[in-house]
């Protein structure tokens, strides 16, 4: 393998983990990013990945990359903003250790961010999310499995890297039943669940591989589910839904949608903004704020509080020139 190779490695399993003592989400999307640029690199200059060389991943070769994965692969500004930040972590970890390509990584550190549109957050309506949770079979080990993921997807506002990454472990069985998840920073929050969550829940545990991976939720071969899996499963299950609930079709239903809807449902029945932060497990509550500009419940209440101006009627009074202007145009007319 090239020296290439040898430093993403260190990145990944040592640097990252242990000297940055970063989460292990973030490990995987960094992996996940750099896996990416490292496949569109060997299309590009024909040569397996662990034949290129360091020098070969300049700033063309980047910019190239995520121009492809914005027409390619559908991503949004957001997404690559995320796959350029992971690349710049790395050019920065080999500063002290690769410094003749000091000048190479400096380029790509110039390469900017996009600006983002602050659009209004995409969720489901309760009828919609009702329906696709119904949408798997409860006949079958798979279909109680995907019952499962759906349900504590929505109901706990998850985000896909804290699904499947959740161990059975994590789950206390005890009345009320509750999940401990490991967020986004480390930062660790306990969620209570519901009933018909718990239910399903207790339903898949009964039928799964007591001798798989320890993570919750499982493939077919006994492995922890994938991020990509489990997009798998919710496109399959939202054209099932569709059938009881078309509008659902028509909208782009991704995993952080599930958790977008938990967030607005909850902020709905409550009102209360800090308990859907503490909900998401939010580092900020500025970060929360998207729903409120979403939810149009918040500006009905602010119209209905506040009070109308008096508008004094009045009479317009034209100049005679337009008066005159009418006429004409009404002969012409």
């Amino acid at each position: 393998m090239t020296t290439l190779a040898s430093h993403l490695s260190t990145f990944l399993r040592e640097y990252l983990p242990r000297d940055r003592a970063v989460s292990t989400h973030t490990c995987e999307a960094y992996a996940y990013s750099l896996m990416l640029l490292l496949r569109f690199a060997s299309e590009r200059l024909r040569v397996t990945p662990s034949q290129i060389n360091l020098a070969q991943v300049d700033s063309p070769l980047v910019l190239a990359f995520l121009t492809d994965i914005e027409k390619r692969r559908g991503n949004t500004a957001r997404t690559r903003n995320a796959r350029l930040a992971a690349i710049k972590s790395f050019f920065r970890y080999l500063e002290y250790r690769e410094p003749l390509h000091i000048e190479q990584g400096r380029q790509i550190h110039g390469i900017p961010l996009k600006k983002t549109d602050e659009g209004l957050v995409a969720y489901l309506t309760r009828q919609e999310i009702q329906a696709l949770l119904d949408a798997p079979s409860a006949s079958t080990a798979f279909g109680l499995r995907d019952r499962a993921m759906l349900h504590v997807a929505y109901a706990c506002g998850l985000r896909v890297a804290e699904l499947v990454s959740l161990r059975l472990d994590q789950l206390d069985g005890r009345a009320p039943a509750s999940i401990r998840v490991m967020g986004k920073g480390r930062r660790e929050r306990v969620l209570p669940l519901w009933k018909e969550t718990t239910a399903t829940l207790n339903a898949w545990i009964q039928v799964r591989q007591a001798n798989g991976a320890p993570e919750l939720f499982h493939n077919a071969g006994g492995r922890a589910m994938t991020r990509a899996g489990f997009e798998y499963i919710l496109d399959k299950h939202v054209s099932t839904a569709g059938k009881e609930q078309p509008s659902i079709v028509k909208k782009r239903v991704t995993p952080h949608v599930l958790r977008h809807s938990c967030a607005m449902h909850i902020l709905q029945a409550t009102g209360d903004i800090r308990k859907v932060s503490l909900w998401l497990g939010h580092a900020s509550i500025q970060s929360t704020e998207i729903y409120l500009r979403a939810d149009p419940t918040e500006k009905l209440d602010a119209l209905a509080m506040g009070i109308p101006p008096a508008l004094k009627r009045g009479k317009f009074k034209a100049p005679d020139k337009l008066l005159a202007m009418f006429k004409e145009a009404g002969k012409g007319g």
